[in-house]
């Protein structure tokens, strides 16, 4: 569980994961009131306790923004 910091390419980095999970994202506020969006996943179908959290990740506005370019370059960017 983690606010990231930094969010840099690589390349030829990665593998498609086996398993498939299900996530739920918020908007948590800081006591500054600072926006971030919050991204948790919970465990894949085959984990033996209830389904809980297992990841989360904080994102701030210039970490979005870097993760909008990461999915606009990925996937092409297509607007409404």
């Amino acid at each position: 569980m983690a606010r990231l910091r930094t969010f840099h390419k690589v390349i030829g980095s990665g593998r498609i994961h086996p398993t498939e999970v299900d996530a739920e994202w918020t908007v948590v506020t800081a006591d500054t009131g600072e926006r971030l969006l919050q991204v948790s996943t919970f465990g894949s179908d085959s984990r033996a306790s209830i389904p809980k959290v297992s990841q989360t990740i904080q994102l701030d506005e210039g970490m979005a923004h870097q993760l909008r370019s990461a999915l606009d370059d990925t996937f092409g960017v297509q607007r409404r």
